[in-house]
């Protein structure tokens, strides 16, 4: 058995939504120390993306600009990538957004553009680079899709943050969903449910790691290591065997704790 080729990615190519920052930005670090030769990244701020291109090198991140809530951004990066690429090997659906707001204010606008970029966007983004990930799958490896769910989609936080957490929920049950069809073209689709990583979307585990980290089991948050070894594992051969499953990557809050429900601030994603 060698283990050097059990997680090696090497020479295979990959898209990172929301890759420029927070936990897109550890996926895009562990894919290209594990071996891609190119990892595609999109974003909605183009000097976000290039401070990341820019820190990992234009000659192994290239930048699409795309705001995947909207169905003409989801086409526009699609036709980017069949326009770069006769293949694609991985596909890591991260781009999401969150809203909070009390119960009785919660508004339309923001619950749409929640469901729509962390729900419909990664279902028709991967539909549409279809046809590129079956040529991936087609190079002597199956191809893989991971959709970036949330400790948050599978138990109640702190937050009055409604459409985050039905969305997350939703993605953990829709990669089931599609890990049953597109396995038939040697897609496979898993998960990875993050829990608290210092991000935009993290705030709290971001500026107050320490406070964050009382609530977690393993007493600290989780570092870009820990994401990217997650990523590395199911994109690899060695993760070849799992398919539909949502990794939690929390250090045990989910299944080693009971949470606080009015002070826990170690929320996902």
């Amino acid at each position: 058995m060698d283990i050097q080729s059990l997680f090696s990615l090497e020479g295979r190519v990959a898209l990172v939504t929301g890759g420029s920052r927070g936990i897109g930005k550890m996926f895009v670090e562990g894919l290209l120390a594990a071996g891609c030769s190119k990892v595609y990244i999109s974003a909605r701020k183009v000097d976000q993306m290039q401070e990341t291109i820019d820190e990992f090198g234009a000659d192994k991140v290239i930048g699409i600009p795309a705001d995947l809530s909207q169905m003409d951004g989801v086409q526009t990066l699609a036709d980017a990538m069949a326009q770069a690429e006769d293949k694609l090997d991985i596909l890591i659906n991260n781009a999401g957004a969150a809203w909070g707001q009390d119960y009785l204010e919660f508004n339309e606008a923001g619950w749409d553009r929640t469901m729509d970029l962390n729900v419909k966007g990664p279902f028709f983004l991967t539909q549409k680079l279809h046809n590129l990930l079956v040529a991936g799958g087609n190079s002597g490896h199956p191809a893989k899709v991971i959709n970036v769910s949330s400790i948050d989609g599978q138990r109640i936080n702190p937050w009055e943050t409604y459409a985050y957490q039905a969305s997350k929920a939703g993605v953990i049950q829709l990669t089931r969903r599609m890990a049953a069809r597109l396995i038939r073209d040697n897609i496979i689709v898993t998960s990875i449910a993050p829990g608290a990583f210092a991000s935009e979307m993290n705030k709290a585990a971001k500026h107050a790691p320490e406070a964050s980290a009382a609530h977690i089991p393993s007493k600290r948050i989780g570092s870009p290591e820990d994401m990217a070894a997650a990523a590395i594992y199911l994109c690899s051969r060695a993760g070849d065997y799992v398919i539909g499953e949502t990794l939690t990557v929390d250090g045990g809050v989910v299944n080693a704790s009971i949470p606080d429900l009015f002070g826990d601030p170690a929320g996902g994603g």
